[in-house]
């Protein structure tokens, strides 16, 4: 994404923040689960536990904060979150330095993580909408994306290696700083700001057209501001299939992993280290997948790309229930996985590019909070069941289960050519 348009200076200290969270996230991955077990001698269930109410929990917290964060100025929520996602990350080794770090405090840290990413996210969106022209929101989003699927492929390995050298709390303290970090790099974005208002129009200039120093809005949120995002989404005849495409599908995707676990690690006696790699290298796929969108959108149309990377990305997975011992299975774990991602790269700067388009600025934050609070949700449950069923059946059977769902959630996406409209105005 180097050779596309410049987005300024303001945008790189975003992509930045951005940059440095995400490389801190991923270098945590499933560090919770980690310290859980290795620290805390937690049993599967208690991990399962860990890893779905979290999640689902935080997006519950999150709702009322979609109103209110609406009509705010969206740096200082953005610092915000990311100050309260370090403090609590802080809290965690500081409780293990201690002696006193409990599952309970490792649940509610989840908690509070779920909440703050979910707030950062809306709030976040909308600010990149008042940032970066309409043209240009696509190259935005591809390098975001571009950025994620590389921290997911370097960070994890290395945030293995740094937990066998130093202790299973050292990722978590690297979390933390990274979220420190992305909050200095927002402050130093120094735009004035003002919360938008009802009807505002959307892009930069209508951001920029009353800069100043003012105070935000009084907002109590109502029982009608907290279902606004959905309202919305439900009415808008492109965003309601992808709506639920892009939930079931995601959810249905994240709910095999850890059958997929059990099956390589408990079954086929993969080592850890194997298990790693068989997901890090083929995040590859997402880099060059996300890489490739500016170019697949300008020959192809975005309609086209949206919707062949959604039909794509559900034809991969029933594959994952022939893993077999040794290097094949090793290898079929890599090419179907380098597959998939190599579509999710593709289609989720596109769909986040159509999200923005066709929701209005003033709506943008309770719109993304509802989307990410019901991807969290149903996750977070799909997860819980499916390890479940996978304790009743055997991990083979539900992976094949989530890999059959799947290759019936494009029937959801949308099927007329309708997703280069934009939405200007709000709905109802």
């Amino acid at each position: 994404m180097a050779g596309g348009p410049s987005l300024g200076r303001q945008f790189g200290w975003l992509w930045g923040a951005y940059a440095v969270s995400t490389a801190g996230t991923w270098l945590a991955f499933d560090a919770f689960a980690l310290i859980a077990v290795l620290a805390l001698d937690a049993g599967a269930a208690q991990v399962s536990l860990l890893a779905a109410v979290g999640p689902a929990v935080g997006a519950l917290v999150s709702l009322p904060l979609g109103p209110w964060v609406e009509a705010r100025r969206k740096r200082p929520v953005m610092i915000a979150a990311d100050l309260v996602r370090c403090a609590v990350l802080v809290s965690v080794p500081v409780a293990f330095v201690l002696g006193r770090l409990g599952f309970g405090q490792l649940l509610l840290v989840s908690v509070a993580v779920a909440a703050s990413d979910i707030t950062f996210g809306a709030a976040a969106g909308a600010y990149l909408k008042s940032l970066v022209p309409r043209e240009h929101l696509l190259v935005a989003h591809g390098r975001f994306e571009a950025t994620n699927w590389t921290a997911s492929m370097l960070g994890p390995p290395l945030g293995g290696a740094a937990i066998g050298l130093f202790g299973p709390v050292t990722t978590v303290v690297a979390d933390a700083v990274s979220y420190l970090l992305s909050a200095l790099g927002i402050r130093a974005i120094g735009t004035a700001e003002v919360p938008v208002a009802s009807g505002t129009a959307d892009g930069p200039a209508a951001a920029g057209a009353a800069e100043g120093p003012r105070a935000d809005p009084p907002c109590r949120p109502t029982a009608g501001d907290l279902l606004d995002g959905w309202r919305h989404i439900l009415a808008d005849p492109a965003l309601r299939p992808l709506f639920l495409h892009t939930v079931l599908a995601n959810s249905l995707i994240m709910a095999a992993s850890p059958p997929l676990l059990v099956l390589m690690v408990d079954e086929l006696h993969f080592a850890p280290w194997q298990y790693a790699l068989a997901f890090a290298v083929p995040c590859t796929g997402g880099l060059l997948g996300s890489r490739a969108v500016p170019r697949l959108v300008a020959r192809y149309g975005r309609d086209r790309v949206l919707r062949g990377a959604g039909v794509l990305r559900a034809c991969w997975s029933p594959a994952l229930a022939f893993t077999g011992p040794g290097t094949p299975g090793l290898v079929l774990v890599m090419v179907t996985e380098f597959g998939l991602i190599a579509c999710c790269g593709v289609f989720n700067p596109v769909l986040a590019t159509c999200r923005l388009e066709r929701t209005p600025a003033d709506r943008v934050t309770r719109t993304l909070a509802a989307w990410s609070a019901t991807g969290k949700a149903t996750t977070a449950a799909a997860t819980a069941l499916w390890g479940v069923l996978a304790a009743a059946t055997g991990p083979r059977p539900a992976i094949a289960l989530a890999g059959g769902l799947l290759l019936v959630t494009p029937l959801l996406l949308p099927r007329k050519p309708d997703l280069e409209e934009t939405a200007s105005q709000p709905v109802g």
